[in-house]
């Protein structure tokens, strides 16, 4: 049974539009919260996946991160370049361009 606090995060993750990223850093503040790695454990969850697009969401850094959904961090990355998100060396491409922030 999902938590209040995860089915937030996977709102949260339902507005990311397509061919954006966002960080787990973005999703807490959003969430007016400063638990970031809860975020990432709500994130990692996502019994959604891809439909609610946890692949979507990169470390504050723009590398790609990890996925827990089937295929692991390869499926991450063609799910992105599906999107027209390019991954290079482990990173996104234009990270800060692509970056969604989210509004109140």
């Amino acid at each position: 049974m999902p938590t209040a606090f995860q089915k937030a995060v996977w709102e949260a993750l339902s507005k990311i539009p397509r061919g954006k990223v966002t960080t787990y850093g973005h999703i807490a503040r959003y969430l007016g919260t400063k638990a970031v790695r809860a975020v990432g454990t709500a994130v990692g969850k996502n019994p959604y996946a891809p439909e609610v697009p946890c692949h979507r969401v990169v470390p504050s850094n723009g590398k790609i991160g990890n996925y827990s959904g089937e295929g692991g961090v390869e499926r991450k990355i063609a799910l992105l370049k599906e999107e027209g998100v390019e991954v290079k060396e482990g990173k996104v491409v234009r990270f800060e361009e692509l970056l969604f922030r989210y509004e109140k």
